[in-house]
């Protein structure tokens, strides 16, 4: 029997633009919780000597931010958006994708038309700004057009070279 694509490709952590994750699963919930160990394995070794060495990004997240962040929020337990075949959303959560600044990840509040996402968002974007910023990023949070929030996520301080 042949491996499945997402075995071939390894772990991806959920975006919010893909399709859905069965969070519930006890395979993938055995996956995120491995990536996740794994993401504070590298910090306490490249970062070792330091007060808090889990309390900031280690280099490798620097470079892929985006990843570093949806690992965050997925092994927090924070649901993350989803969409159909057609590319219609389908689930709301947390939607992760490239920020302004080099080196930024945006987080929104996503969800299916009439889903109430947005009266969800601030709650929402507030939970997900706390997982973050125990993690050593710093989330910012900021309105956009129609007035919809959404995170401006970077490396702390603390974390850079």
């Amino acid at each position: 029997m042949g491996a499945s694509q997402e075995e071939k490709r390894g772990f991806e952590p959920a975006a919010g633009d893909g399709p859905a994750v069965h969070g519930g699963s006890d395979a993938r919930a055995g996956e995120v919780r491995t990536a996740f160990e794994g993401m504070l394995q590298i910090r306490r070794l490249t970062r070792a000597g330091r007060v808090d060495p889990e309390g900031a990004p280690a280099p490798w997240e620097l470079h892929r931010p985006l990843r570093a962040v949806a690992l965050a929020l997925e092994a927090a337990g924070i649901p993350a958006s989803a969409v159909g075949p057609s590319g219609e959303r389908i689930a709301t959560g947390y939607r992760v994708c490239e920020g302004e600044a080099s080196g930024s990840v945006r987080v929104e509040w996503a969800g299916p038309p009439g889903s109430g996402a947005a009266h969800e968002e601030e709650e929402a974007l507030a939970g997900c700004a706390a997982v973050l910023r125990r993690l050593g990023w710093t989330a910012l949070l900021y309105r956009g057009p129609r007035r919809r929030r959404f995170l401006e996520v970077e490396p702390s301080p603390a974390a850079r070279p």
